[in-house]
């Protein structure tokens, strides 16, 4: 059976929308399951999303992750209906809470009830895919209107996935969405969170089968060893030092409580080499795999045995026809 590959678009720096499109089009003509494009404080991930989805035929496309709070659930369901018109069924929804830095210091918005907000986002574009009156009681959202949007939806159901991390938010995310968009999970997490989540899935009353778990954990195709590994302990120190308390508290509930404390003494000491050269060697080689693609394929074969569905996959090869040949032996 052939490997579930899901690759990305970067969210941060100036971007080269023709290069983005040639990218899609290998990718998309040598099996790779999914593209997701991010979107933080970079491009905008859904205009990219409309360019790539006229310029492919069969990749699944998604956001991973947008955040709710800087557009309304109508507005979002208006999107992704349009996107899965020009697509022809092939979006998938991408949510997350974000945090109170980027939310209230990027957008101007309030940073409360991250919990309730997902929950009632999640509720109001299903009705609006499903072209149910849009009459709801919510905490946060109370509409009454009974609007429904002014053409049908290729879909009545788009598949939405939910980043979580919070015992609260994982619990909700397997009664809500079809699948699970886990971060920063070190090898050795990878069982116990699996099997966490699975027994939320069947305590909702839902069947594993049909819910997505995607490995965090990426496999990189080079020969930059070095620099892959920077990236890596670069990125996570990052998250721990830079992005509040969520991914910092995180790795504490996972049992790196001195790791995580030594990566935010780290960068402030030293900035972002500081808090990088903080990740212990041993933490770094858990949190993702660079190397040939031999042993990119034992690292995915590892992860299923784990319980993952897809796998998050990057290549360095530039050239197109090495690049999907080396897209065809990861797909298997």
């Amino acid at each position: 059976m052939a490997r579930k590959l899901s690759i990305g678009v970067n969210w941060a720096g100036n971007f080269d929308m023709d290069e983005i499109v040639d990218q899609a089009k290998i990718a998309d003509d040598s099996g790779v399951h999914t593209l997701n494009i991010a979107e933080a404080w970079g491009p905008d991930a859904l205009s990219m999303l409309a360019v790539v989805a006229r310029e492919t035929n069969n990749i699944q496309l998604g956001t991973s992750i947008i955040n709710i709070f800087s557009r309304t659930p109508g507005a979002m369901a208006q999107h992704f209906a349009t996107l899965d018109h020009i697509s022809n069924g092939r979006m998938i929804i991408g949510l997350g809470s974000s945090g109170p830095q980027v939310i209230e210091h990027f957008h101007g918005i309030k940073f409360s009830k991250p919990l309730t907000r997902m929950h009632e986002y999640v509720d109001i574009i299903n009705m609006l895919m499903r072209e149910e009156p849009l009459n709801y009681d919510g905490n946060i959202y109370q509409l009454s209107r009974g609007f429904t949007m002014r053409f049908t939806p290729l879909r009545d159901h788009i598949p939405i996935h939910i980043a979580s991390i919070t015992p609260k938010s994982l619990k909700q995310t397997a009664e809500i969405a079809d699948g699970w968009l886990p971060i920063h999970l070190p090898k050795e997490q990878w069982q116990p969170q699996i099997d966490s989540m699975t027994a939320n899935i069947e305590a909702a009353g839902r069947s594993r089968a049909d819910f997505v778990i995607r490995n965090p954990t990426g496999v990189r195709v080079t020969e930059d060893i070095q620099g892959a590994r920077q990236q890596v302990a670069g990125t996570t120190a990052f998250y721990i030092a830079r992005m509040g308390d969520f991914y910092y508290d995180h790795f504490q509930r996972m049992g790196y409580a001195d790791e995580a404390n030594a990566v935010r003494r780290g960068w402030e000491e030293g900035g972002p080499a500081g808090g990088a050269a903080a990740i212990p060697d041993e933490l770094v080689d858990q949190l993702g795999t660079a190397g040939t693609v031999e042993q990119c394929i034992e690292a995915m074969e590892e992860a299923e045995e784990a319980g993952f569905d897809w796998h998050s996959v990057s290549v360095d090869e530039r050239d197109p026809k090495k690049r999907a040949e080396i897209y065809g032996q990861l797909v298997g």
